[in-house]
């Protein structure tokens, strides 16, 4: 919890920075804070907190995930200088906002109590609706706003009916007590219709299909950069979350929900990757890009061993890694073109071969390709989903290889044209630039020795 204390006291200054400087050392004051709360994310919990652990309970795991997180989101503050430079009347919002976000998945990492899995889900989104819109100009933003909040407010409803479910028939809003009673009563009606509600609910936050609608307008007009915090920290977050209760709170009813489960893989990982055939946009193609990857992150929960949670932990770093080397480039491209078609990426390895190859190795590992960090997590996922779900390992496999198509037409954009439709004069700044040789080496790295990842992390 002194995590959360530091990361929520980094969002409050960083808000009220704009109030003297219109936001000029909010990133600054957020780079701090998240540098400070991942130092303190190595220590062990305060004693002071003990008492409140019926509530929130900082585990190992929920350590590990913290930290995965926090290391994410100081990479996209790095990235928020170039950014955000149209948005200098309200940067210090927007880097508070994600902030408190972030504030919500720390949350959504340690949560014992059904109460404080429906405030981490209510933090980590309400900010993200805002900064959905925020480019308020734009009507494509202001309608990635609207529809995100919508769909979103439905996913509420659902947690809520599911929750109250859940306390009419166990009586208790703890985890643990939930378990017990999902043990002995594993028929009841009430709890498993509970159960299946919070499911769907949980599945819309993850972008798990058919619960996917909101993913693709949503990611295409809000703020790029807004878009790889959805696409990263959010979807570590929500799956954690997910992992959490499903395996802790709901273990008892397994049998009930996990076909449920394995029916919104299957669609999501057949529809995602063929929709992702159909793009002309980079940016809309990553959403469908994403959507996939929640299907394979999903194969989690099936055939699970003791290294299950140490796999997902993986698999989330290095996709959010991957996720971080793609946004970089769509958000450079996009400044200077306005546009984020393929089209517009024709010949930036001529002009910027640091930060396409960035892109282009990110890609790689995000289709799993042989030593990337993409493909041992794949490789865990898909080795340990084999032991109960082959059926489904197959279909991943065989959207993975569907997946290649559609990032090698983005590659190929970069470096197979002959003429670089980008000015000379027209560089990346050196944040970028240190940011993409570290996306690239940890890809590569976590690629040939993945146990590196594990000393890394304190494991």
């Amino acid at each position: 919890m002194s995590v959360l204390i530091i990361v929520f006291l980094t969002a409050v200054i960083a808000l009220f920075s704009g109030v003297f400087e219109q936001g000029k050392f909010a990133r600054y004051i957020g780079i701090l804070g998240l540098i400070v709360a991942l130092y303190v994310s190595f220590l062990p919990e305060c004693a002071f907190f003990e008492k409140y652990r019926h509530m929130y309970e900082y585990t190992l795991n929920t350590a590990l995930f913290t930290k995965i997180s926090i290391v994410t989101t100081l990479l996209l503050f790095f990235l928020g200088g170039f950014a955000f430079s149209n948005h200098r009347s309200h940067q210090s919002e927007l880097y508070a906002l994600m902030l408190f976000a972030l504030c919500g998945g720390i949350i959504l990492f340690g949560f014992q109590n059904l109460v404080t899995l429906f405030l981490g889900v209510e933090i980590l989104s309400i900010p993200l609706y805002v900064m959905a819109g925020a480019n308020k100009t734009d009507l494509r933003s202001n309608e990635a706003s609207i529809k995100y909040f919508l769909m979103g407010a439905f996913a509420t409803g659902f947690l809520l009916f599911g929750i109250a479910f859940i306390y009419g028939s166990a009586g208790s809003f703890d985890l643990y007590k939930i378990q017990e009673f999902g043990v002995k009563n594993s028929k009841d009606v009430m709890f498993i219709l509970g159960v299946l509600l919070i499911l769907c609910a949980l599945a819309f936050k993850v972008a798990l299909a058919p619960f996917h609608m909101w993913s693709p307008d949503v990611y295409a007009g809000a703020p790029s950069l807004i878009t790889a915090f959805m696409a990263s920290v959010v979807k570590i977050s929500g799956f954690f979350a997910l992992f959490r209760l499903m395996t802790i709170g709901f273990a008892g009813v397994t049998h009930e929900w996990i076909n449920v489960l394995g029916v919104f893989l299957i669609i999501t990982l057949l529809l995602a990757n063929v929709m992702g055939l159909a793009q002309t946009n980079a940016k809309r193609m990553l959403a469908y890009s994403s959507v996939s990857h929640a299907g394979y992150i999903g194969l989690v929960f099936f055939g699970m061993t003791n290294l299950s949670t140490y796999n997902l932990a993986f698999y989330l770093f290095a996709y959010s890694l991957s996720t971080v080397g793609v946004f970089m480039c769509l958000i450079w491209v996009e400044k200077l073109k306005r546009e984020t078609s393929f089209g517009a990426f024709k010949g930036l390895a001529k002009t910027e071969p640091l930060l396409a190859t960035a892109a282009a190795i990110s890609m790689l590992s995000m289709a799993g390709v042989p030593l990337t960090a993409g493909f041992m997590g794949k490789f865990a996922l898909f080795s340990q989903a084999m032991n109960g779900a082959a059926f489904l390992v197959l279909i991943a496999v065989l959207g993975s290889a569907l997946s290649i198509a559609f990032y090698l037409r983005l590659i190929i954009a970069m470096f197979f044209f002959k003429e670089s439709t980008f000015k000379s004069s027209e560089k990346v700044t050196l944040t970028y630039n240190i940011v993409a040789v570290f996306v690239i080496a940890s890809i590569i790295i976590l690629g040939v020795f993945p146990d590196l990842f594990a000393r890394q992390f304190g494991l």
